[in-house]
């Protein structure tokens, strides 16, 4: 069954984020739905194929995994913003995790941003380790590479240049600003509990 790309329009508008940079932003990520596809079905009729040895099909493989990625980490991303965004509930269960990790959301939301303001491309996830009940902020290095195996991605931001460069030049930490100010940490709160 193939990948359908989601419809985040109903972020257009969203301030801080041009729509021709968002719009720009949805064609990208349309493009990773798109070759995740095509790579599945080639991998599938390489495989059917009794090629599944060769070079040729080892170098898709390898590269399923950034398109996946790719498409998946947007759709977190563009998930976890909304217009205006939503405060977190600091009663509730993330946040009392969050205390409890960081010592308070004021250094969860230093680290977090200070993470994004690495130099290098990627991503800055907010990660859940279910097995351990532990909280990391982590850097995901392209799509592919840094991520923690089993732990759930709960709030994650895209750092890649794409995001934030026609409207912020190399202002990054600016663009982080403005991501701040559209977070739905209700829905970021909706995966923590799913993940516990």
């Amino acid at each position: 069954m193939a990948y359908e790309a989601k419809n985040f329009d109903g972020l257009l508008g969203m301030e801080g984020f041009s729509d021709a940079l968002l719009k720009n932003h949805f064609t990208l990520y349309q493009g990773y739905v798109t070759n995740t596809n095509k790579l599945s079905d080639t991998l599938l009729a390489m495989a059917k194929e009794g090629k599944a040895g060769t070079p040729e099909y080892a170098e898709l493989k390898r590269r399923f995994g950034w398109e996946f990625n790719g498409m998946r980490l947007h759709e977190y991303y563009f998930g976890n913003m909304k217009k205006g965004g939503s405060a977190i509930d600091a009663n509730g269960t993330l946040a009392k995790k969050v205390v409890g990790e960081f010592g308070s959301l004021e250094n969860w939301e230093k680290d977090f941003r200070t993470v994004g303001a690495m130099r290098g491309i990627g991503w800055v996830v907010l990660y859940y380790d279910a097995n351990a009940k532990r909280l990391f902020n982590c850097w995901v290095n392209e799509h592919d590479a840094g991520h923690l195996s089993g732990a759930v991605p709960l709030l994650v931001m895209d750092v890649f240049e794409h995001a934030f460069m026609l409207d912020y030049g190399l202002k990054r930490a600016d663009y982080i600003a403005s991501f701040f100010k559209n977070i739905d940490w209700k829905e970021i709160e909706g995966r923590f509990k799913a993940a516990r």
